[in-house]
């Protein structure tokens, strides 16, 4: 007996957005702090994502709270396309779009983490590595090369996932690709606020070792 078998389509749909979720919920930071014996959400900028980490905890420690976030957002979109039922309207890529966005939900509001997670980047790149790969090839070089010249890691991963809808757009995507790059963007948009209001008000931190621009600068 298959899994389909045992679960009616839309039952189906329904509990892979829901394993997702559950999934995406598995916060890196907060479950490797568990061994280490810390809670990054009280320290440094509070966040429980990859930037805090390295900045209160240390780049080993940051390394691993970002491959346990993008190997979620992997996994998460691999279950979507595997089990996904084919007897319903949605396609096959569409529940890939939905148990992705349902991961980064659960990044940013886990349900194991008390609903205060991280900003939903690392899982987002998880995702596109499996569902849009060649996105990676815009974003990736964006955001390092906003970082590099101005050292703001949130204005950098703002401008990176605004590429998105700019992506679909124009490759034509159809409507799952574009609803997901629209709903991702603006998601992460609003996870980064914070980080756009200290910016506005000049007091957002920089990654100073990142700015090559200010560096080279000064080294003239």
């Amino acid at each position: 007996m298959s899994f389909a078998d045992l679960f009616p389509s839309p039952a189906t749909s329904a509990l892979v957005v829901l394993a997702a979720y559950l999934l995406g919920s598995l916060s890196g930071s907060l479950l490797l702090g568990r061994l280490r014996g810390v809670d990054i959400r009280t320290q440094g900028s509070g966040n429980a994502g990859g930037t805090n980490a390295f900045r209160t905890q240390g780049a080993k420690f940051a390394l691993g709270v970002v491959l346990v976030d993008i190997g979620k957002g992997a996994l998460a979109a691999w279950l979507g396309i595997r089990f996904a039922p084919v007897a319903v309207p949605l396609a096959v890529p569409t529940h890939g779009y939905l148990a992705a966005f349902a991961a980064v939900l659960g990044h940013v509001w886990p349900a194991w983490h008390g609903f205060r997670g991280g900003k939903g980047a690392a899982t987002l790149v998880g995702a596109l590595l499996v569902l849009w790969p060649w996105a990676l090839a815009a974003i990736v070089p964006s955001w390092l090369l906003v970082v590099v010249l101005t050292g703001y890691v949130g204005l950098a991963t703002v401008l990176a996932v605004l590429v998105l809808p700019l992506l679909a757009w124009w490759g034509g995507a159809e409507a799952p690709r574009l609803a997901f790059a629209v709903a991702a963007a603006a998601l992460l948009v609003f996870t980064h606020r914070a980080n756009l209001q200290r910016l506005a008000a000049g007091t957002e931190l920089r990654f100073a070792q990142a700015r090559l621009l200010h560096r080279l600068r000064r080294g003239g």
